[in-house]
């Protein structure tokens, strides 16, 4: 199952790339949460549900003119995935580029993704699953 885990996780970051809220719908459970890393980005109580991805996909697309996520690398966790890469985009209204380290932890319930948290630091995302930086 964990290299099951391992391919929902690549194929959503692909929905996401692609905006396509609803291959997010589909690889996630109904209750999912999600805790993205970038500041002004970041709800207090995060994303809930599919109605929580519509809004965070929204105020990407408002917010970036371009971002994307690449996979540097995919940590099978058992009943979880790590993910680490970075995030390249640039701001909608400044122009700023952006290419910075992102790691997101994700929890799986099932053969759905039901929780993740991103970080913008590789070091942080290790910590937060138990693992050294």
């Amino acid at each position: 199952m964990s290299q099951e885990n391992v391919e929902i996780v690549q194929r959503g970051i692909d929905a996401f790339n692609l905006r396509d809220v609803d291959l997010l719908a589909e690889l996630t459970t109904p209750d999912f949460a999600w805790f993205p890393a970038l500041p002004g980005a970041v709800e207090a109580d995060g994303y809930r549900g599919r109605e929580g991805m519509e809004t965070y996909v929204g105020e990407v697309q408002g917010t970036w003119e371009e971002l994307r996520i690449f996979i540097d690398e995919l940590r099978d966790l058992g009943d979880g995935v790590l993910l680490l890469g970075r995030t390249e985009g640039r701001g909608r209204a400044s122009g700023v580029e952006v290419n910075a380290p992102i790691g997101i932890a994700y929890r799986f319930r099932g053969h759905k993704v039901s929780h993740c948290r991103a970080f913008l630091n590789h070091a942080d995302a290790l910590k937060a699953v138990g693992l050294a930086g």
